[in-house]
């Protein structure tokens, strides 16, 4: 390196190592190195970068300056002033000079690093003035991880060139002080005459409101047109009235007890769980659409909800425009550390089927979780530290500094509408009362509260800082109160003397043009079937493989079968199902399936996408059928059930005309998944007045595969079964399956529907369907027994799913005429009328059985159990014996209880002599016990 040869040459040796290692790695030096070989006339002599043998000091000190200007960058979140009513944890290192090899006596000395910062040739203290009101105030941010460059820079100009301080105009600083007043007097309002109800005050976060109505405008002025938002119960009353503005009379009414109807089917929900959606038009007169989903006290359960709402309006709404809408995720510290449905949400911010352009997560950072603190609710320093895993920016904002918290996620806005990524707005707050208002906090944070107890409320510090300014008048708060407090007064009376509130008007509404509400919807029939000229037509399009491209030998082979069936005019389960797809596409309906390994499908059966055998390029029979259809959408999630099923259940409930389908990979995983079953899926017509089509396929069946690939859990569905609410079906032929897809969408209204897959049925010569089975009737709730007479009959089975076939097999090889197998295909709603014309038919038998693969305690049969009891059915069960757990892992031991259930179906009683002569048989593989 001859250009440095006039410095020492120990100097010279190492400059000369540093470069080199440089060259190889940049990020291998430090960063004040980095700025060096980058730019700096490095001994030519200029103004801007001399280094000569005289000054070998001055030059290393250069070197420490942009060091420092990185450290702030990089750690200066870790010094800010953003707790308002804590010390700060100390960090080592410090930023005190010499931690960067600096002195005092430096802080006259010109550098030219205060180039990298705007200032040009600075002094020191000038620069270090700069970056702490940059980096160390009210504003922290972390941004430094982030890997583009490009990124890097736009933090760093944007940030540096206003010092992360604000500058508003007198107006914007009286709208913020109303909003913030609004949010104040609103809580201050429902404690003095609601006392002793709960409302999960926003008492010590009440910045979020102006915090919120900025998002809104400034996302409005930069093109979004609408926002999702999912927050849980803290601070949503005031979300409603002053963000949502859902009415205060609707929202008092509600505290008064009014709306309640004794007739109405709907359970309702506690008034903190409620959505609203609403049309608000901001300061420049751009109209933006507001939806708050309804959540339960699942904290964070909405946020894959709210992810697949938006999603799918991208989809269907703004024709793939991320840039017109986006969703607001309001966290608390505690649940966004601990819930891990968070992290599986942040995962789909970048996949393919499930982005949104970036999501903006406010979180009301009390600092307490329940009464829990902080430090023993996370391990990581920050609450938001999983943004890291995405590299979203994270903003750490001093909740009494509302100017600085708008000035922040303004700045979060601009950064989400330009790079589509996601960013987080840390509000570090506090909680002025328990975890609800009947809570005392002194129990367990005693020195806390004394502390908040004296604590002025954000609104009495904005108001004190204004009046600093001078940029209001003295009166001006106290007016704003004054007028607010008596509307709500007049609101509050209002709510008192009328009468005729219903309380499901603040209920977010779940219409669709063209759709209804069903509350009585049992036995309604649709159209499903398809001409044949078109099945066949979409049979073929759906198995013909184009010549030019190049498939492996196995798919070759599956598509010239599938190609067969045509021929045949008989179709197995796969084909069926992609012919449903197929069928509804051009229909018009979209059609989306996600879930893990969806596109091939876990057992290898539908092969929806393919992917040559010479390269990564991927072929989709089902968006090749017509130019007109519509589109076709399938894939592969990531390994979560929670987060996914939430997606879908968002993404169906956003736009109801289209099928959408989440599949398990096992349906053993659901359980994974429970907390959205329980909350969203089963609950939400009763507790919201949310219809939604929703579609999960769970493979059941008992393999001999082991506990953890038998079972969907299907008595759980079962179980939740009441108020229609569900579909649950368990079907055994492709036929039926075609029709019971195509009814999702046939209907005038949309219910969840619960399918119960096979697995070895996929590739069974039993479990096929012909032509005319899709072309004529519909879907079949119950299917009855074609083999035997009715007079013969003196047993009648039912049952369900795969063990049909083990039952079929059974009965044709001892020619049973005897024993009549019904299916129940459709188990809830129960087809009761089906059921009792089939007892009616069999007038003869004397005996009714259920009989199910899975343990007694499990399956169907503790349902049948409940509904039929003391019924002219008088049902019996044969089963599995009781078991904690679903299934044996041991393969002669599932044979062996797979043959003892068939055979007991069999015999005219379940007498202890029967059961030892069964047992006596099934010795011989193993003993079933």
């Amino acid at each position: 390196m001859d250009n440095l040869s006039y410095i020492s040459n120990a100097n010279s040796a190492y400059i000369d190592s540093l470069y080199q290692s440089y060259k190889e790695d940049p990020n291998s030096v430090d960063f004040g190195w980095q700025k060096f070989f980058e730019g700096f006339d490095f001994g030519r002599g200029s103004e801007a970068g001399v280094v000569s043998a005289e000054t070998p000091d001055h030059f290393f000190k250069e070197i420490n300056v942009l060091n420092m200007i990185n450290g702030y960058r990089q750690r200066g979140h870790l010094f800010t002033k953003t707790n308002p009513v804590r010390e700060r944890r100390s960090y080592y290192p410090g930023k005190e000079l010499e931690t960067f090899g600096l002195q005092e006596s430096d802080l006259e000395t010109v550098f030219n690093a205060g180039v990298e910062v705007g200032l040009g040739p600075a002094k020191l203290k000038d620069i270090i003035a700069l970056i702490e009101q940059t980096y160390c105030q009210s504003i922290g941010v972390e941004y430094k991880y982030l890997r583009n460059p490009e990124k890097l820079k736009w933090f760093e100009q944007r940030m540096e060139s206003e010092r992360n301080t604000p500058n508003f105009s007198i107006e914007t600083k009286k709208r913020i002080l109303g909003k913030l007043n609004e949010a104040v007097v609103f809580e201050n309002f429902l404690g003095t005459k609601f006392l002793g109800q709960k409302r999960f005050s926003l008492e010590g976060a009440e910045a979020v409101i102006p915090a919120l109505d900025s998002v809104i405008e400034k996302g409005a002025e930069l093109g979004i047109e609408e926002f999702v938002i999912g927050m849980a119960h803290r601070g949503r009353l005031n979300v409603l009235a002053n963000i949502m503005y859902k009415t205060y009379k609707n929202i008092f009414s509600e505290f008064e007890g009014k709306g309640f109807d004794v007739n109405t089917p709907f359970g309702g929900d506690v008034k903190y769980h409620l959505g609203y959606s609403t049309d608000v038009e901001t300061q420049s007169g751009k109209k933006v659409h507001l939806s708050l989903c309804p959540n339960p006290s699942h904290l964070e359960a909405v946020d894959p909800l709210v992810e697949g709402m938006v999603r799918s309006k991208i989809d269907f709404k703004y024709g793939g425009d991320y840039k017109r809408i986006a969703p607001i995720l309001i966290h608390g510290d505690a649940s966004l550390a601990g819930q891990g449905i968070t992290y599986e949400v942040l995962q789909m911010a970048k996949l393919e089927g499930y982005r949104t352009g970036g999501s903006i997560h406010l979180v009301i950072n009390n600092q307490v979780g329940f009464t829990t603190n902080y430090k023993d609710a996370r391990s990581s320093t920050y609450c938001t530290d999983l943004a890291k895993t995405t590299l979203s920016p994270v903003f750490h904002v001093n909740g009494d500094d509302v100017e600085a918290i708008v000035y922040a996620i303004n700045m979060a806005v601009e950064y989400r509408q330009k790079y589509h990524n996601d960013v987080f707005i840390d509000i570090l707050c506090y909680r002025r009362f328990g975890h609800n208002e009947a809570d005392e906090p002194k129990f367990t944070q005693p020195l806390l509260y004394k502390a908040i107890e004296k604590h002025p409320n954000p609104r009495e510090i904005y108001n004190k800082k204004l009046l600093e300014q001078g940029s209001v008048d003295a009166n001006l708060a106290k007016e704003m109160e004054k007028n607010f407090r008596a509307l709500l007064q007049e609101r509050l009376n209002e709510a008192k003397e009328d009468e005729s509130y219903s309380a499901m008007n603040s209920v977010l509404a779940g219409s669709w043009k063209g759709l209804r509400l069903a509350t009585n919807w049992i036995g309604s029939k649709s159209d499903t079937k398809v001409p044949a000229k078109k099945l066949l037509s979409i049979a073929k399009a759906i198995s013909t493989l184009p010549g030019e491209k190049k498939f492996f030998k196995k798919i070759e082979k599956l598509f010239e079968d599938r190609k067969r069936m045509s021929e045949t005019k008989v179709f197995d389960w796969a084909m069926g199902e992609l012919m449903a797809y197929g069928s509804l596409l051009e229909d018009g309906f979209r059609v989306r399936v996600s879930g893990q390994d969806v596109e091939r499908g876990t057992f290898s059966h539908r092969h929806a996408v393919l992917t040559l055998e010479d390269s990564e390029e991927e072929y989709v029979p089902l968006a090749q059928l017509d130019k007109g259809q519509a589109k076709f959408e399938i894939y592969n999630s990531h390994l979560s059930e929670y987060g996914v099923l939430g997606f879908e259940y968002g993404y169906a409930l956003a736009n109801p005309m289209a099928l959408v389908i989440w599949e398990a990979q096992f349906g053993d995983f659901v359980n994974g998944a429970q907390i959205m079953i329980d909350q969203f899926i089963t609950s939400a017509e009763t507790k919201w007045q949310r219809s939604n089509g929703l579609v999960m396929l769970l493979p059941h069946g008992y393999e001999g595969q082991g506990p953890e690939h038998s079972s969907a859990r299907i008595e759980r569905f079962m179980e939740a079964c009441a108020d229609d609410n569900i579909q649950v079906a368990n079907c055994t032929t492709p036929a039926n399956f075609f029709h019971l897809l195509r009814r999702q969408l046939k209907r005038d209204f949309r219910k969840p529907l619960v399918v119960f897959t096979p697995k070895s049925l996929l590739r069974s010569p039993q479990c096929v369907s012909k032509l005319e089975e899709f072309t004529e009737g519909g879907f079949r709730e119950v299917i009855d027994d074609s083999y035997v007479k009715a007079s013969d009959v003196k047993r009648v089975l039912f049952c369900s799913g795969k063990i049909y076939y083990d039952l079929l097999e059974k009965q044709q090889a001892d020619k049973r005429t005897d024993v009549a197998i019904v299916r129940l295909e459709q188990l809830y709603p129960t087809p009761y009328e089906q059921m009792d014309a089939i007892r009616t038919k069999y007038k003869k038998a004397k005996e009714y059985v259920w009989v199910q693969e899975e343990p007694e305690n499990m399956g169907v049969w503790p349902y049948i159990a409940r509904k039929f009891r003391k019924s002219e059915f008088d049902f019996d069960v044969v089963s599995r014996k009781e078991s904690s757990s679903t299934a044996t892992g041991y393969a002669k031991q599932h044979i062996a209880q797979q043959l003892f259930v068939v055979g007991q179906a069999f015999e005219t009683s379940a007498g202890p002599e029967v059961k030892k002569k069964v047992e006596k048989t099934t010795q011989k593989v193993v003993n079933i016990d």
